[in-house]
């Protein structure tokens, strides 16, 4: 019997028997190649749930569930690689959080040293001086010094400086033409500094305390155009990520690179998985 009439024998079984796919481990006809599932989380708190605030559990039991399954976690400096054409194990995943909140480095760092999983932290950096002044704790330079120095597998890069805001017409800021309280709009030329100023300077901050290349972004809630993507060049980023729901592979655009939202109340440790498996078919 072939790998193509296990996967269907495979499939049959879970029709007629109602099942999940969540429950067979290490399936053979579920494991890719060449691709990599990039998964998204926002803040760790135990005391509060919210859509995109998950307890520092079901943190541990997602990542758990997916090594047991046979996932390969990679670092951002291998998923650089294999977009230029370089390998990655089978089954890969990146993880990423947004925003740079504190409880990176007070809840999920700690899980992750003690799984051994590398992540990237895309960080706000307009509240580094004061990152206690913020709605949400934010990340400290001390503290994003020691992670990255003491682990070569957690990176930092761009969430903007000071553009992670909507603008008065709901938009975002990062991709919207302002007007003054004079009703003026700015030209298309100060909108595309703006931009570019803002983003310059968010790399410059951070590489002021992280020694690795910054160059990559991800995109405010997830809002972009391909205006928005050229900017980003010109300010010296060459990887950017969306919220658009998918695997990545070689042929991907590294400026619309998509992800996967891990950071759910509602993705329980098993429906991770079954959430991969599904964009891996194309659901």
């Amino acid at each position: 019997m072939n790998g193509i009439q296990k996967a269907g024998l495979w499939l049959l079984m879970i029709v007629l028997l109602g099942l999940s796919p969540g429950l067979f481990r290490n399936a053979e006809w579920d494991a890719y190649t060449d691709k990599v599932a990039v998964i998204a989380y926002h803040h760790i708190d135990d005391d509060i749930v919210g859509d995109v605030t998950i307890s520092s559990r079901l943190f541990r039991d997602q990542l758990t569930d997916l090594l047991e399954r046979g996932y390969h976690f990679i670092t951002l400096s291998q998923f650089k690689a294999f977009l230029a054409g370089g390998p990655v194990p089978p089954n890969a995943v990146l993880v990423t959080f947004d925003d740079g909140y504190q409880s990176f480095y007070t809840r999920a760092y700690p899980i992750l040293q003690e799984l051994n999983i590398p992540a990237v932290n895309f960080v706000i950096t307009k509240d580094l001086e004061q990152p206690l002044m913020s709605h949400i704790p934010s990340l400290s330079k001390d503290q994003i010094k020691q992670m990255t120095r003491e682990n070569q597998g957690i990176d930092v890069q761009c969430h903007t400086d000071s553009l992670h805001d909507r603008a008065p017409n709901g938009g975002a800021l990062f991709t919207t033409r302002l007007t003054d309280s004079a009703g003026v709009e700015e030209t298309q030329a100060q909108f595309e500094q703006r931009i570019i100023d803002d983003t310059e300077l968010c790399r410059s901050k951070l590489e002021s305390i992280y020694s690795r290349p910054v160059d990559s972004f991800a995109f405010p809630f997830g809002i972009y155009d391909a205006k928005s993507a050229q900017l980003l060049n010109k300010a010296g980023i060459r990887y950017a990520y969306t919220t658009v729901s998918g695997l990545t592979e070689r042929g991907t655009d590294p400026m619309q690179i998509p992800r996967i939202n891990a950071g759910s109340p509602f993705v329980r440790a098993n429906s991770l998985n079954n959430l991969i498996l599904k964009r891996l078919h194309g659901l």
